[in-house]
């Protein structure tokens, strides 16, 4: 029976007990719906809110992925054919779950990053239309990050965004090589990523253990 339906009319001592039985019936119906609906809205809020302190304590945890966790350099990828200034590009790195976001500024510098938020690890998008930069946006908490160096400039996130070092070939495509992780200059970041496997870049950026490897390499020669 909905709730525009009239009970049919039962026997009872006059009018008076038919409209008494049709208001109690009402009632009843109302206060069955209305109990169904709070045990649906406490039971979704309750999975929301799970959720969502899981993922927190996941992120602060550090147990959730990260870019730029991996020791050894990834694998080159294609970001894009072509970016032009003032211009995006959505790709996967290092990883195929990896989210990353490739940004041409007006200047014509290349800039990329992880497009997973530090905060709860909701997705990050370029807004073009901030600023001389544009910024780095995450709607879910109202984060913000700078365009230019992935700073925090806004909102709940605890760190910048890692960084991923992008190169462009002479055919004006885009290539992803290289992850930061969050905080990471760009120093530490190649040289723990180039390691061994590039002994004249790692002695170039002087990194730790560098020399020390090119004397062994000599030696062997």
């Amino acid at each position: 029976m909905s709730l525009t339906e009239h009970p049919p009319p039962s026997p009872g001592p006059g009018p008076q007990a038919d409209g008494d039985d049709a208001a109690e019936q009402l009632r009843e119906r109302i206060s069955a719906d209305s109990l169904t609906t709070r045990r649906d809205y406490l039971r979704i809020v309750a999975t929301v809110s799970g959720g969502l302190a899981v993922g927190g304590i996941g992120v602060a945890a550090g147990i959730l992925h990260r870019h730029g966790d991996s020791e050894t350099l990834p694998e080159p990828r294609l970001v894009t054919d072509q970016l032009a200034p003032g211009r995006s590009a959505a790709f996967r790195f290092p990883g195929d779950e990896d989210r990353a976001l490739a940004v041409r500024l007006t200047d014509g510098s290349l800039v990329g990053y992880s497009a997973v938020c530090t905060h709860l690890a909701c997705a990050v998008l370029w807004r073009e239309d901030r600023g001389a930069d544009g910024e780095l946006y995450c709607p879910c908490h109202e984060g913000v990050f700078d365009a230019r160096t992935g700073e925090v400039t806004a909102g709940p996130p605890p760190r910048p965004l890692p960084r991923i070092f992008l190169t462009e070939r002479a055919d004006g495509s885009v290539w992803a090589i290289a992850t930061a992780r969050s905080g990471e200059s760009a120093r530490e970041a190649l040289c723990r990523q180039f390691g061994d496997s590039r002994p004249a870049v790692t002695r170039q950026l002087e990194c730790p253990g560098a020399n020390g490897g090119a004397r062994t390499e000599r030696g062997r020669t």
